[in-house]
């Protein structure tokens, strides 16, 4: 996908266009609720996109950033990602804890094998990033509120 291309969907009209909702325990033992395969979703998401006007070029990803409300981000090799899922509800409805979507990788190789309240998706065609996950929290500080002192209890 376009690096600069963005959209904005809610986990419902992701779970549609997958094609495919079932339960999240189908692939993550023990857990609960209603999720979709994430390749599955990206597929659809890829081709509804190439049948709308305009010219689209999408190469095959190599890697999907996930972002989460609290910071964290994690870098994924797509070839990690075949069994993953997106979690979108608990018994029909919306997540309360883990909301608006949860990532979950059961067969990755990294230690963010579930990413809870994901607000972010980007696909990315870098083959540079290499085969490792790359995860963690970013912490961001805005130039604003350095030149304000940053206060701690």
């Amino acid at each position: 996908m376009p690096n600069d291309v963005t959209f904005t969907t809610t986990p419902l009209a992701m779970a549609e266009l997958s094609g495919e909702a079932f339960p999240v325990e189908a692939r993550v033992p023990g857990a609960v609720g209603e999720g979709f395969d994430l390749r599955q979703w990206y597929s659809a998401f890829r081709d509804s996109l190439m049948e709308s006007p305009g010219e689209h070029h999408f190469e095959t990803p190599t890697h999907l950033t996930v972002r989460a409300a609290d910071e964290f981000q994690a870098t994924i090799p797509w070839n990690q990602l075949s069994g993953s899922l997106l979690q979108y509800a608990i018994e029909g409805q919306p997540l309360s804890k883990g909301y608006p979507i949860r990532l979950y990788v059961p067969d990755g190789t990294s230690a963010c094998l579930n990413v809870k309240s994901v607000t972010t998706l980007r696909f990315i065609a870098d083959a540079a990033l290499g085969d490792e996950a790359i995860y963690g929290f970013l912490n961001e500080i805005a130039p604003s509120q350095l030149s304000k002192g940053l206060k701690s209890r």
